[in-house]
């Protein structure tokens, strides 16, 4: 019996299906419907459970034992993953061509090879000879246990597995694969959707933990439905500066583990090296102070992370003066300037200001805000701090500085790599009153913006 198929239009950026063409989808982008064809399913699909086979549960009798982790080999992506693979599970991974996502994934694929078994690495855009000589580069002891198929016809891929049966699985990448049940071109919405189903049954009814490259829009964004993240259990984001070797891998979406969890890995030519002392690679070459240099600190995952933020302000010339970030959200600079100007006193119509984070780190928490303000105000005053300073602290439209998380282990941190002070906001510094022990930096309670200047001052 032929299959049916009817056409549809899909909307490239969300997934919307409808009947007839429509300029502006509903979720505001026009001219992104592009036609389709699917192809309905036959009443033996095996994608599906009968009524007779699907029968409910009662939830408390199923069980809810612990998930057996899988060690791969690389310790900042077991930290990441929430202490290493579960069986079955699928991973997604995303990050800009040549940041490294392939190198990672084959040192993790050859690690696993000598631990479990067998391995499947499916490539649909390197050759066999590229991938090996890659593997070559980064992996110097091969298993016997690593193979590598580069087709990409699902079909294909699923009879491979069969036949293999792997213990581990690669997918790279999930644009290049496509089903013969879909007419679309491969990397369509509607292939990339039913690739992704096909992925999630394999994996699940197998145990087979499944690692699913993905490319990423201009923006940065995962290409394809969004469809394709709430199928899989992590979605990974792997960043960096093309003119920095430091890697940022960081989780999105976690169903065994927390996604507050950060791996830092440097690119080196034998391939990547965990970082393991994030703080110290931050902070190689803050041994003197400069006007317009802050350290400050965030709080990723499970370990405190140091760093250094540069501002440098200058008389504007001709026009409108210059806002410029690179690390720090261009509107929360914004907000903080507005506040130094007005809380303060500072003139900063006439002042054009670059801030930096420096080493490629682009911290999401707002604790860094005071020390962004510190920076800026170091830089247009010319003055730094005699002592070894650490600043953290959110800063309110008010000038109130706002409590931060996990306080007492930035601290803790300070004190180890050797810092004299920090300044936090006063209701941080109440709770850990009496609580510093013998070692440890001391700690300066700030109620606002203004107490805190005058702390980085020393007055």
């Amino acid at each position: 019996m032929a299959k049916k198929s009817k056409t549809v239009f899909v909307c490239q950026e969300c997934g919307y299906e409808s009947p007839k063409w429509m300029g502006q989808c509903i979720c505001g982008a026009w001219n992104s419907m592009v036609e389709e064809k699917v192809v309905d399913a036959p009443q033996n699909d095996t994608r599906r459970r009968t009524s007779a086979e699907a029968k409910p549960s009662r939830l408390k009798e199923v069980g809810s034992g612990d998930y057996i982790r899988i060690d791969t080999g690389i310790g900042e992506l077991n930290r990441v993953l929430g202490g290493g693979l579960v069986r079955g599970s699928l991973t997604l991974i995303s990050g800009e061509p040549g940041i490294g996502k392939s190198t990672m994934i084959i040192q993790a694929a050859a690690n696993l090879a000598k631990s479990q078994g067998t391995v499947l690495y499916v490539s649909g855009e390197e050759s066999e000879e590229q991938i090996k000589m890659r593997a070559d580069r980064v992996c110097p002891d091969l298993s016997e246990d690593l193979y590598i198929l580069a087709e990409t016809n699902m079909e294909n891929i699923t009879a491979v597995c069969e036949n293999l049966k792997p213990k581990f699985l690669v997918i790279d990448s999930i644009q290049t694969m496509y089903t013969q049940t879909l007419d679309s071109v491969p990397g369509s919405v509607s292939q990339v959707r039913d690739i992704g189903n096909q992925l999630m049954k394999l994996g699940k009814t197998n145990d087979i933990p499944i690692f699913i490259v993905a490319h990423v829009t201009k923006n940065g964004e995962l290409a394809g439905p969004k469809i394709v993240e709430h199928l899989v259990d992590c979605v990974l984001n792997f960043t960096g500066e093309r003119d920095h070797d430091l890697r940022i891998l960081r989780a999105y979406k976690n169903r065994f583990g927390t996604t507050s969890e950060i791996g830092a890995f440097q690119m080196e030519e034998g391939g990547l090296i965990e970082i393991e002392n994030l703080s110290g690679t931050f902070l190689e070459s803050t041994e003197t102070s400069a006007e317009g240099s802050i350290i400050t600190a965030v709080y990723e995952g499970s370990r405190p992370v140091l760093f250094e933020i540069q501002a440098l302000t200058a008389p504007a010339n001709v026009g409108f003066a210059r806002r410029t970030s690179v690390g720090v959200d261009y509107q929360r600079l914004n907000m903080i300037l507005a506040v130094l100007e007005k809380k303060v006193g500072m003139t900063m119509i006439n002042q054009d200001v670059y801030v930096n984070v420096v080493g490629g780190m682009k911290p999401d928490s707002t604790s860094v805000d005071l020390g962004v303000a510190l920076a800026v105000y170091s830089s247009i005053r010319d003055v730094t701090c005699q002592k070894r300073t650490i600043v953290i602290g959110e800063v309110g439209l008010t000038g109130d500085l706002r409590s931060v998380q996990n306080a007492d282990k930035i601290v803790t941190e300070a004190g180890r790599m050797g810092y004299e002070q920090i300044i936090m906001p006063k209701k941080n510094a109440d709770k850990l009153d009496g609580k510093v022990r013998q070692g440890q930096c001391r700690i300066i309670g700030a109620k606002n913006i203004y107490d805190a200047i005058n702390a980085f001052k020393g007055e």
